[in-house]
């Protein structure tokens, strides 16, 4: 089974760099195998059509918001969990998984998806802030962890790094 996990977020709007956080830590921590590729995406676009087409599984890992629970909760949705739509369960991005699927099924492609988010504190920041909020940065071990948690259960299992 081909893996992409696509981290997906802006790391100039604060919580929103989530993504990109848990890239560069699932990296620092873990050797990938050679069936999982990690992309470390500004937002999710389009341009990763061919990914639906080159994988079988698609993992995103986002931040997300309006899902009730407390910043820094760690959760897990289906893609059409949070299709076309805002408020819960809501990625802080327009295009969707979901919508990517979608796209690609017009074209014949079609892969298994799964997103993983962590709630954030602040989606909006006034000025182009680097950083997380604290609670959300508490919770990037436990949503790298999730990543490599996932991973296995798809039979990709990580190895720590020495």
């Amino acid at each position: 089974m081909r893996i992409a996990v696509l981290f997906v977020g802006n790391r100039l709007m604060l919580d929103d760099g989530v993504g990109p956080a848990a890239y560069e830590e699932l990296l620092e921590r873990y050797e990938l195998p050679p069936n999982v590729d990690a992309f470390d995406l500004g937002c999710l676009s389009l341009d990763m059509i061919g990914a639906v087409r080159d994988y079988d599984l698609l993992i995103t890992v986002d931040a997300v918001d309006g899902t009730g629970a407390q910043p820094g909760t760690v959760l897990r949705f289906a893609p059409d969990a949070m299709a076309r739509r805002a408020g819960a369960t809501a990625s802080l991005h327009d295009l969707k998984l979901v919508d990517l699927f979608d796209a690609a099924l017009l074209l014949g492609y079609e892969a298994e998806g799964l997103c993983l988010g962590v709630q954030v504190e602040n989606a909006s920041p006034v000025v182009a802030t680097i950083g997380l909020t604290p609670k959300v940065y508490e919770a990037l071990p436990l949503l790298v962890d999730t990543v490599a948690g996932e991973l296995a259960r798809f039979g990709a299992p990580l190895r720590l790094r020495s």
